[in-house]
């Protein structure tokens, strides 16, 4: 079995799917590792360091991928549009990729892997059970948006974070207002919390209430029209409906002008972000103050968010990344070569590569195999 770890070509990618870490164990277990070269170079791994693990570095892509039957990514492979490489052409025929595929948003990708006769497994698919706990990449992921998110809100603010008691007199803690408290969110609280600040979380699934409390923020909620049913069986929140979406903007237009920082994580799989954070809403903030739109590259939550640039309006600033993750390369590329890896010992049967589409987590993954784009419910 050999496996090819390529180098991210997105632009401004620096994580890589594998560290040297994960390729000596892989090795171990009896898979043959081939790396691009550089491919490690920006989260801190040089080629000297797969080759210590018992890889072989490759000076191209095109020899990393030669004879390989599983091939390991972060971003999707780009289809050659917009004048960028074609890597999906670039894929052997009847391989395995395993990575990061945005399977709802982009069928064109997934025509395209299927004609290749690629059997693209989708990082964002690995379902949220317990088996699958040690696969699930968008929660390894969200982790560290959650946190660099903070650190952006901090840079971008003009004042400290905590409370200050100086010589110079006493500086009030900020007022730090997260919406969406799923993984990314409750990492987000929880860091600015250690940063000292007055912290807030809103999310309409109420099971988010006490994990809010529990690292120590106060829980927004809507007494007045809770919301029913807003968790899905997966865990996430469902999309609302029109007279819902009325409700909650009108709830939360009392409370985010109020916040010296707003980060926003709302994300529903496979659809737009949800609209959180309106320009009325935006221009009844105070100047100075910071919005960090952790769902920009979905569309964001953010009315007036500009995915992958920070713009200000009315003195608010408006940050709106496209790669947090990228920005702790280390530790997200640590997070995300486990999750991989996991995934790869689950493949592994008697020492083959087995698509076994019986088994739950494959059949959950699996969106596209011989030719064909594979439905999902």
């Amino acid at each position: 079995m050999r496996l090819a770890v390529l180098r991210e070509r997105h632009p401004g990618e620096r994580r890589v799917a594998l560290s040297p870490t994960h390729v000596a164990s892989l090795i171990k277990a009896g898979w043959d590792v081939r790396v691009e070269s550089l491919a490690g170079e920006q989260s801190g791994w040089d080629d000297d360091a797969y080759r210590a693990a018992g890889a072989r570095v490759e000076t191209s892509r095109e020899a990393a991928l030669d004879g390989s039957s599983c091939i390991v990514k972060v971003r999707p492979p780009s289809a050659g549009a917009e004048g960028r490489e074609d890597e999906v052409g670039a894929l052997p025929s009847g391989a395995v990729l395993v990575s990061f595929l945005s399977p709802g948003e982009d069928q064109d990708l997934l025509e395209k892997l299927a004609a290749r006769r690629v059997s693209a497994m989708a990082m964002e698919r690995v379902p949220r059970t317990t088996r699958a706990q040690r696969m699930d990449a968008l929660s390894s992921q969200a982790t560290s948006a959650g946190y660099r998110a903070v650190l952006l809100a901090a840079l971008h603010l003009p004042r400290f974070l905590p409370m200050l008691t100086t010589a110079a007199g006493t500086v009030k803690p900020a007022r730090v207002l997260v919406l969406g408290a799923g993984v990314a969110g409750l990492q987000a609280i929880s860091t600015a919390r250690r940063l000292g600040a007055v912290v807030q979380g809103y999310d309409i699934r109420p099971a988010a209430a006490e994990q809010v409390r529990s690292l120590g923020a106060a829980f927004l909620q809507d007494d007045e029209q809770p919301m029913a049913g807003a968790e899905t069986a997966g865990g996430y929140a469902r999309a609302l409906e029109t007279t819902e979406k009325d409700r909650q903007l009108a709830f939360l237009a009392r409370h985010v002008p109020k916040a010296d920082a707003v980060l926003t994580m709302a994300q529903i799989p496979g659809r737009r972000a949800p609209l959180l954070v309106t320009r009325a809403m935006v221009e009844g903030m105070a100047a100075g103050s910071v919005i960090v739109d952790v769902a920009a590259e979905t569309g964001g939550n953010c009315e007036l968010s500009v995915p992958g640039q920070t713009t200000v309006h009315n003195g608010v600033t408006i940050v709106a990344p496209t790669d947090l993750p990228s920005g702790v390369s280390q530790h997200s590329s640590q997070m995300y070569g486990t999750n991989v890896t996991a995934l790869l010992g689950l493949l592994v049967k008697d020492g083959a590569l087995v698509l076994d589409t019986s088994d739950d987590i494959v059949a959950s993954v699996l969106v596209t195999h011989e030719g064909a784009v594979r439905q999902h419910p």
